[in-house]
């Protein structure tokens, strides 16, 4: 029986966290272990030979600064995680090993007036169809992380008002989905998902203090202070989307007037390129044909870009982030929309904040908020069970890299 402060109970504690380090990095050298660790070399080392004998984890050639070295990943075989995500149109599910790669993956419409029964039963399905596509037992299956468009109660698990998928307001999908898959699901917004896809795997990987801001039918915020997401006590920390621009302007979905969601977000920006551009118009389109030289659409784009950047210079002067990350179709504008952007944080944020500000387009598409879910299961799952050679969780049965 361990005892704490034995021996064994301090190997036991620093097996743990060599694994979590790994688990969470998706690979490392030993050396980066030794640093995220605050472990010696030596200690490092050896327990990376005790975990590569026990087949928790697989050890590779590599270089580092030009340098031979070993990368060290959980083996492949360790237990799979499963993402899934909600969005005003689509579900999307991820399901990947603790090696960080993508064994399946599968988009398919939702409509968004589908109430949360409906679809969570059709993530159930998907969820299952991918994990037998896979090949791996469901035993295997550590944990699941589920991502949707609205505000998540901390304390409850509760989803808040949401005009993106009003049927589903005042339930608890993660809840709801853990009877229905019988594994340990972790649920949180889209936003907060996008930021830490792109902070694990994208465009903010190596960077403590970042927000990714997702336009589409709404507009949020993802926000990552020194390395971890910021929920704030209410779960709703990052609603940039109803920072008052103009309290003479239009009124919003939440009840004021004049959010920056009112001047950015899909559903007031289309019906201004409606009279020449037709209804069919979609923030895609928009996007193509501004990158193709369309004025009207061009300009819409930097007028967009415009407003966001003075969102974003309030960001700076309250949390002087370091990057801002730009997600959803908006970003595939390029300078179209960063160019505006930047130009508005620096007018508006203070000079020092807007200094060490870099602002770039999200590096994982419309596939950073799936992402986001497979790393927050990753983060959630525990390393106690890696240790003794079985993943968390099973499935009841039922009719290459994150990049």
């Amino acid at each position: 029986m361990e005892t704490p402060g034995s021996q064994s109970s301090l190997h036991r504690a620093n097996l743990e966290r060599v694994v979590r380090a790994v688990r969470l990095a998706g690979s490392l050298t030993q050396a980066e272990i030794a640093r995220t660790t605050g472990l010696s070399a030596a200690t490092v080392s050896n327990i990376v030979r005790e975990l590569k004998e026990g087949g928790t984890v697989e050890v590779t050639p590599t270089s580092a600064g030009g340098r031979r070295a070993r990368s060290v990943s959980l083996s492949g075989d360790a237990g799979i995680v499963v993402g899934v995500d909600f969005g005003h149109t689509h579900l999307r599910v991820a399901v990947g090993n603790l090696a960080h790669q993508v064994l399946a993956e599968e988009s398919e419409p939702l409509d968004v007036d589908a109430s949360s029964a409906q679809g969570l039963d059709r993530a159930e399905q998907l969820v299952n169809r991918l994990i037998e596509a896979t090949g791996v037992d469901r035993s295997k299956v550590a944990g699941v992380g589920l991502g949707v468009p609205g505000p998540i109660d901390v304390e409850s698990g509760t989803l808040g008002s949401t005009a993106i998928l009003p049927g589903w307001s005042g339930t608890r999908p993660a809840e709801e989905l853990r009877g229905r898959l019988g594994v340990p699901v972790h649920v949180d917004n889209d936003a907060n998902l996008g930021a830490l896809g792109e902070m694990v795997w994208g465009s903010g990987r190596g960077v403590r203090d970042l927000a990714y801001i997702k336009v589409a039918s709404g507009v949020g915020a993802g926000l990552v202070i020194s390395g971890k997401i910021y929920r704030g006590p209410g779960g709703t920390a990052g609603e940039i989307g109803h920072i008052t621009l103009d309290e003479a302007g239009p009124v919003c979905r939440c009840g004021n007037r004049g959010c920056l969601e009112t001047f950015t977000a899909a559903r007031y920006v289309l019906p201004l390129l409606q009279p020449s551009h037709g209804t069919d118009l979609t923030m895609e389109g928009v996007v193509r044909l501004a990158r193709d030289g369309d004025p009207g659409c061009r300009r819409v784009v930097a007028d967009v870009g415009r407003h966001i950047g003075s969102g974003v210079a309030n960001l700076c002067n309250l949390l002087n982030p370091s990057r801002v990350v730009l997600g959803g179709d908006l970003a595939e504008a390029g300078e179209l929309v960063l160019g505006p952007i930047r130009e508005s944080v620096g007018r508006y944020a203070i000079p020092s904040a807007a200094r060490q500000l870099s602002v770039l387009p999200g590096a994982l598409g419309g596939r950073a908020e799936v992402l986001g879910a497979l790393a927050l299961a990753l983060s959630e799952m525990g390393d106690s069970t890696l240790l003794d050679g079985t993943a968390t969780g099973s499935l009841a049965a039922s009719t290459p890299a994150f990049t």
